[in-house]
C-alpha cells in the first residue's frame, strides 16, 4: 500500500467525537501519515489553536521523551509530549501548559508522533519550540497555564498575527470568516482532521 498522506474533512461535533477518533486513528494505521488541525490549548507555546500538524506512525520504541505525540484514549485524541514510558506496558504524556502529567496511557493507545507542522513546512517557525528551545517553550507553557491574563493575552495576540496575512491576501473572505471564529472558540479542547 502507498505511504500517503490521508486528508480528512469530518463535521460531526461532539456527539460523533468516539467516530470522529476512531476513523482519524484507522487513516493513520492505513496510510502512515495524517494531518490534523490542532483546537484545544494544552500544547501552548509550542503549538496554537488552528495549527495544521502532520502525524506519522510510530511505535513506543521509536519514540524518545520529549517528542510530541498523538494517543486515543476514550474517544478523545490527545497530542501531547512524551514524558516517559512506563513499564511493563504504557506511557506517560502532558501538555505543555498542563500542570501535570495525564493518566497512564497504554501501549496500544499510540497513534503516532508529530511529525511537522505547516508554518514549519513553509520556513516560519512562530513562537514554538524551534524559537525558544524545548526547555523555554515548556516554562512558558507554565506561565500560560497557571496566569489566565498570560494565556488570553498569548492567544489574542496570535489571532491576529494568524488574521492579518488572512486579511492582506484575501479580504472578501475575512468578513466572510467573522462567524466561523465564533465557531472554532465553541470547538476548542480537541484535534480536527483535515
Amino acid at each position: 500500500m502507498e505511504n500517503t498522506t490521508i486528508t480528512t474533512t469530518i463535521t460531526a461535533r461532539s456527539n460523533g467525537n468516539a467516530e470522529r477518533s476512531a476513523l482519524m486513528a484507522d487513516a493513520l494505521r492505513l496510510s502512515g501519515r495524517l494531518r490534523l488541525q490542532v483546537h484545544g490549548e494544552s500544547m501552548l507555546p509550542t503549538l496554537w489553536p488552528g495549527d495544521v500538524v502532520e502525524i506519522a506512525s510510530c511505535s513506543l520504541e521509536d519514540l524518545r521523551p520529549g517528542e510530541i505525540v498523538l494517543a486515543r484514549r476514550d474517544g478523545r485524541l490527545f497530542l501531547h509530549r512524551l514524558v516517559s514510558t512506563c513499564k511493563p506496558d504504557g506511557f506517560l504524556l502532558r501538555g505543555d501548559s498542563l500542570p501535570g502529567s495525564d493518566p497512564q496511557f497504554p501501549a496500544e493507545a499510540l497513534l503516532g508522533r508529530l511529525a511537522s507542522k505547516a508554518d514549519e513546512q513553509r520556513g516560519v517557525s512562530g513562537f514554538g519550540v524551534k524559537w525558544f528551545g524545548a526547555r523555554w517553550s515548556r516554562a512558558l507553557g507554565m506561565v500560560l497555564c497557571h496566569c489566565g491574563v498570560a494565556r488570553r493575552l498569548a492567544l489574542k495576540l496570535h489571532s491576529r498575527r494568524e488574521a492579518s496575512p488572512r486579511n492582506f491576501r484575501n479580504p472578501e473572505q475575512a468578513t466572510e470568516r467573522g462567524s466561523e471564529g465564533q465557531r472554532s472558540e465553541l470547538d476548542s479542547g480537541g484535534l480536527g482532521a483535515l
